[in-house]
């Protein structure tokens, strides 16, 4: 039986740059790659909600996760997105993944189905059986409207590729039920701001965006808690990291925030593709602001002041 993979770290769902017209910038996302390797993140992720992959075709979506798999040249394993409404889309989603050899899949619930616990898991298990790789599940039932819920775990639990679950439903109680019952899913944290909690409660990995601009800082907090077990330390970087949180958060800018997170670092990102659109002057100073008096703050904590 071949061992399962282990994610341990800070992975990022990387956002694709485009110009004003919508079109893919490809030197500024290897520009974007190698920032991300240079600054000691574990792991990269394709085709993620932050890469927009909502508002791109599978055909697209399988150029990127190329590129980036071509560009890291095994510096750091690529974990490909499959999720979409379709099934026969993740299915061409994950067998393109293993074609180009991706380390792994990350399978979310097809959004506005609504399926049945049962109805999920078979579309968990076709995404698995037409790609064999390993699978980091990810539940966000705000966004795709359902749960993973148990009936659902037992069922896609007896594959040994599923090994992992990127948890975003913001509620405390499925941190302790994964980590409780279900302690043969690894546990990532997909809820930025209970971080600290899902580490506490043996997450060894966290999936999340803002380390496209702050990628140093999501590392320290990783490295407190998980690494150095030094939880008084790791509430203060998450203290100082809570103001981010909340702009992130606000009135649905989340990619925006990104996007324009990734530009204050001397990168191109440019705007998001439609329906959305680029922050305002007064958002992105918020943003501006609260990035400086955090970075600041977590640059003396790590540095023992």
């Amino acid at each position: 039986m071949t061992p399962k993979m282990a994610f341990e770290g800070i992975y990022t769902p990387v956002v694709t740059p485009y110009d004003d017209g919508g079109n893919v910038v490809w030197s500024a996302l290897e520009r974007v790659i190698d920032h991300l390797v240079d600054s000691g993140v574990q792991g990269l992720i394709s085709g993620g909600s932050t890469g927009e992959n909502y508002a791109q075709t599978v055909e697209e979506r399988l150029e990127l996760a190329r590129f980036t798999k071509d560009k890291l040249a095994g510096r750091l394993p690529l974990i490909v997105g499959t999720g979409t409404m379709r099934t026969p889309d993740s299915i061409a989603l994950a067998e393109g993944s293993a074609g180009m050899g991706a380390d792994a899949l990350l399978v979310a619930t097809p959004p506005y189905a609504v399926p049945t616990e049962r109805e999920n898991a078979l579309n968990v298990l076709a995404i698995d059986r037409a790609a064999d790789l390993p699978i980091m599940l990810y539940n966000y039932p705000g966004r795709m409207g359902v749960n993973m819920g148990e009936e659902f775990l037992d069922r896609v639990g007896r594959s040994r590729n599923v090994c992992a679950i990127k948890e975003s439903s913001g509620d405390i109680n499925r941190v302790h039920l994964l980590a409780r019952d279900y302690p043969h899913i690894q546990m990532s944290c997909g809820m930025d701001d209970q971080a600290l909690e899902f580490f506490a409660w043996g997450a060894r990995s966290w999936v999340c965006a803002g380390s496209n601009f702050l990628p140093h800082e999501h590392v320290a907090l990783y490295k407190a808690c998980a690494v150095e077990g030094d939880f008084s330390k790791g509430r203060r970087i998450m203290s100082a990291m809570m103001p981010l949180m909340r702009v992130l958060e606000q009135g649905g800018k989340f990619i925006q925030c990104v996007k324009h997170g990734v530009e204050m670092t001397g990168l191109e990102a440019g705007p998001p593709r439609p329906p959305l659109k680029a922050l305002n002057k007064d958002d992105k100073r918020q943003l501006e602001q609260v990035v400086r008096v955090l970075k600041s703050t977590i640059e003396d904590i790590t540095a023992g002041a």
